[in-house]
């Protein structure tokens, strides 16, 4: 029988083990950090923006400021027991547009003991000597997190801008690791509007090695897709808070110049589009379906001898292609128009063609042409829209509103020819969201026999400032795609990844597609 003092020390030692389990085991860092000489010196070559390093630390100031802290946490035991804790957690897969790769929850809270111990040591000590460095005052908020980077997974070029972000901060937790093995943290250059043009600087990630860097206006980075099979690149990351750094404001790009219809009758419809859509019942039927859904997909659009000779002409080594960039924006290859092949430039004509627009009016309903009858409310719209400009500008010549009134009705688009492979991408960004207005966007891919859909490469259509996906196009040969889109909605083609590429290096494995975007 166990007596009442013996059983309360029994429970006061239980309640000692218990505070010992979940209490954080405080890490003792880099012997280098805690030199009052080098933090000067470190200090002083922030300041002049000059390379310099001294022990287990570097800090290079090409492309932009950034330090690399080898042996960040002095003991090998507490690296690979935090190491242990990190992968017991909890990761949630996250992928949209920018990313892929699986994220734990915020470790702000978490109390297993090592990594308590990492971020008291992080967000205190490490903090203050970082402060000092600086020589700004860096807020005590606790922003930290872990991430797991497998086979495919990516973070794409973007510059950690938001509201409250002074320094980033990685740490990482890998096997030994290769550059080929990719997930190599890319650092760009940027050009005098401070957009990203090239990758300068690549790090490869090393065990319990620590980089940090200021965001600014050009800290654009990325993390390289992961090409390794079987290693995980895992890490913990954050921000330490502060003063933003001033940014000049954002450089708009130049819109893409749009074009009225080229004038080609409907000759050019008989010689290269399938018959069944030229039929005018069955162009009811499709506008009825559009009109319902705001997209549709027309399978085997182009007579199937005019599509074969396309697909093979595309491939020749005649046809010069450009990137298109920047990649915080867009990473694919376009074509030089005036070296395409005679067959692709008539398809391009076609998809430009007068006739070409009454086509796509009867299809979805839209005034793409003046042919095409007008809405009773879109025609009120114009007549109120024409009396108050009247009411409003009386000394505006007669002359000068019929060519604004034609201006404003005539319908126009822009196209491309787009070439996509491993790499390639767009991206949702502020000057998307700012320009967006009602348009009609086209798509007809060629060369896409096999692709799936794990590959990448298909266009989403989202809402804006909103995770909910509207809409997936997957590129499907001779499937000519069209979908009409508002004010408040955006699309992006997802990252083609690693699982596209062919066994054979020399063969080309990819697709290519015309992309035009309607104007009414």
């Amino acid at each position: 029988m166990t007596s009442k003092r013996a059983q309360e020390e029994l429970d006061h030692t239980d309640k000692r083990k218990k505070k010992k389990k979940n209490c954080e085991e405080l890490p003792e860092l880099c012997p280098d950090v805690q030199d009052e000489s080098l933090k000067r010196a470190m200090k002083e070559a922030w300041g002049c923006g000059t390379h310099w390093s001294q022990g287990n630390v570097e800090l290079d100031c090409h492309p932009f400021p950034h330090c690399i802290i080898k042996n960040f946490l002095s003991s090998k035991t507490f690296g690979e027991n935090l190491q242990r804790e990190l992968l017991e957690l909890n990761f949630h897969e996250k992928s949209n547009d920018l990313y892929k790769f699986k994220q734990s929850d915020d470790l702000k809270k978490r109390k297993e003991p090592h990594i308590a111990g990492l971020r008291a040591a992080l967000f205190g000590p490490f903090r203050s000597w970082l402060g000092d460095v600086l020589g700004v005052e860096l807020e005590t908020t606790v922003d930290v997190s872990c991430a797991r980077y497998e086979y495919t997974d990516v973070l794409l070029c973007h510059d950690d801008e938001l509201e409250g972000r002074r320094v980033a901060f990685i740490l990482y937790f890998v096997p030994p690791w290769e550059s080929s093995d990719g997930g190599t943290l890319d650092l760009y250059a940027t050009d005098s509007h401070f957009q990203p043009q090239s990758i300068a600087k690549s790090l490869v990630p090393s065990w319990n090695t620590l980089v940090l860097f200021e965001v600014s206006p050009v800290s654009f980075h990325q993390v390289r897709e992961v090409l390794s099979q079987d290693k995980c690149r895992l890490s913990v990351s954050g921000w330490f808070h502060g003063s933003s750094l001033q940014r000049p404001p954002r450089y708009k790009e130049p819109p893409f110049p749009r074009n009225p219809h080229l004038p080609r009758d409907e000759t050019v419809l008989l010689e290269w589009v399938n018959p069944v859509y030229l039929d005018i019942s069955y162009q009811e039927k499709i506008q009825e379906e559009f009109e319902d859904s705001s997209e549709i997909q027309l399978k085997d659009f182009l007579r199937e001898e005019k599509f074969k000779e396309v697909g093979e002409a595309l491939q020749q080594a005649q046809i010069v292609w450009m990137k298109r960039g920047p990649p915080n924006k867009r990473c694919f290859d376009v074509a030089s128009l005036d070296t395409l092949p005679e067959c692709v430039t008539e398809c391009w004509e076609l998809l430009n063609s007068e006739a070409f627009f009454l086509l796509l009016s009867n299809f979805t309903g839209l005034r793409l042409h003046y042919l095409c009858p007008a809405d009773s409310e879109d025609e009120e719209e114009a007549k109120q829209k024409m009396e108050g400009e009247a009411a409003g500008s009386s000394t505006e010549s007669s002359a000068a509103s019929a060519k604004k009134e034609k201006e404003l009705s005539t319908p126009v688009c822009c196209g491309n020819v787009r070439r996509w492979s491993h790499g390639s991408y767009t991206l949702l960004h502020d000057g998307e969201a700012e320009k967006a207005e009602y348009a009609l966007d086209l798509l007809l891919p060629f060369g896409c026999t096999g692709w799936q859909s794990e590959f990448g490469g298909f266009t989403c259509y989202i809402a804006n400032e909103e995770d909910e996906e509207l809409l997936t196009v997957y590129p499907e040969d001779n499937s000519l795609a069209l979908v009409y889109r508002d004010k408040e909605t955006l699309k992006f083609v997802k990252h083609i990844n690693h699982n596209s590429c062919s066994a054979d290096t020399s063969a080309f494995r990819g697709f290519y597609d015309f992309s035009f975007v309607y104007y009414e």
